[in-house]
């Protein structure tokens, strides 16, 4: 098995944990317009149907039939590719967007907000929109230095989700000007980077066990795990070590850039929880999927969680306010993602009503 399927290990049932939540200060709410951001680069193309000449992708069936939920398709100019999404429509016009990227498969296999939570119905009850691009796979949704034909060519994911692709989703979907961007493993990195390289453009930012630091000592050879998962190295991603580009791609040393926008971070601490009992209906009485979830899991979740503790120690440091959970226990598993979904959305609700 590999690693993208022990990480998507089934857990499920919601319960919160017991967890450190630590509120501090407010920010502001977010002024940039998607025009703004784009200035005068070549924008995406919606397309609203889903798209049957391609291979069925696997999260396909788990929203067919559902009224609530679409498959669209965007055209980046960037990477001149079509890239697929899952968008959850708000109730209502004139309503807020939450751009949700999925961790290290990209959302390409089963370990996806999709395949893995209850995503839809919940964020569907908070009438807001949802866009969760379903490509991407250890891409870091960054922009690469180099063309990888491993990843499938250009990778300029920052620039197509940033700029090219907000004002014409956002138009079709009727939305306001209030938005946030939240990852998870992976991505809880991504989109650190996003609301630092783009302030002003997000109202909020949720990290769920991720890693801000990039460029230096133990973050580094946490990213290089991730790369050799898809056969890609650091270099072809932001050049060599210790250059500016790496330093420009490091939520840590840029932590005061998240100045002005809600922050919400989480980790577990590596030890097994609630979602890693055989007795979890996800692990289905099964031994070795437990065994990964506790073993494997616990040892990424482990690590980020040095991680989370680095960010919020320079966060306080340089007074930027965020809401920090810190569980007792947890694996890098999906029963603690979907559980953030539920204890990430205050902070995403007061970004929305300033």
């Amino acid at each position: 098995m590999n690693l993208a399927r022990r990480l998507a290990a089934p857990v499920t049932a919601f319960a919160m944990a017991a967890a450190a939540l630590a509120s501090v200060g407010s920010a502001t709410a977010a002024e940039l317009t998607p025009a703004q951001v784009a200035g005068d680069i070549p924008l995406a193309t919606i397309n609203p149907n889903a798209r049957t000449d391609v291979p069925e992708p696997t999260w396909r069936q788990k929203v067919a039939g559902r009224d609530d939920v679409r498959e669209i398709w965007a055209f980046s100019p960037s990477m001149q590719r079509d890239v697929p999404f899952v968008v959850i429509p708000a109730k209502d016009a004139d309503r807020p967007t939450i751009y949700l990227l999925n961790g290290a498969d990209g959302g390409e296999g089963i370990a996806n907000w999709i395949m893995q939570t209850d995503v839809v119905d919940f964020y569907r009850e908070k009438n807001v929109n949802v866009v969760m691009p379903m490509s991407g796979k250890f891409s870091y949704y960054t922009d690469w230095v180099s063309e990888v034909p491993e990843l499938g060519g250009k990778q300029m994911w920052e620039t197509f989700l940033t700029k090219e692709l907000p004002g014409p989703i956002e138009s079709y979907l009727k939305a306001n000007n209030k938005r946030a961007i939240v990852g998870m493993s992976m991505t809880g990195t991504t989109s650190l980077l996003y609301a630092q390289h783009q302030q002003g453009f997000y109202d909020a930012v949720g990290s769920y066990s991720g890693c801000a630091a990039t460029s230096r000592g133990t973050a580094v050879w946490y990213l290089d795990e991730t790369l050799k998962r898809g056969n890609v190295n650091r270099e072809q991603m932001w050049g060599p070590l210790g250059t500016e580009l790496w330093h420009y791609n490091d939520a840590l040393i840029n932590a005061e850039k998240l100045r002005g926008t809600e922050v919400y971070v989480s980790n577990g601490s590596g030890m097994s929880g609630e979602y890693d009992m055989l007795s979890n209906p996800r692990l289905n009485n099964n031994s070795i999927a437990q065994a990964n979830v506790k073993i494997l899991g616990g040892a990424i979740e482990a690590a980020t969680n040095q991680c989370t503790h680095d960010l919020k120690a320079k966060m306080d440091q340089v007074g930027v306010p965020g809401d920090f959970k810190f569980r007792p226990t947890g694996t890098h598993s999906w029963g603690y993602w979907e559980e953030d979904l539920r204890t990430s959305w205050p902070t995403f609700e007061r970004a929305f009503n300033k």
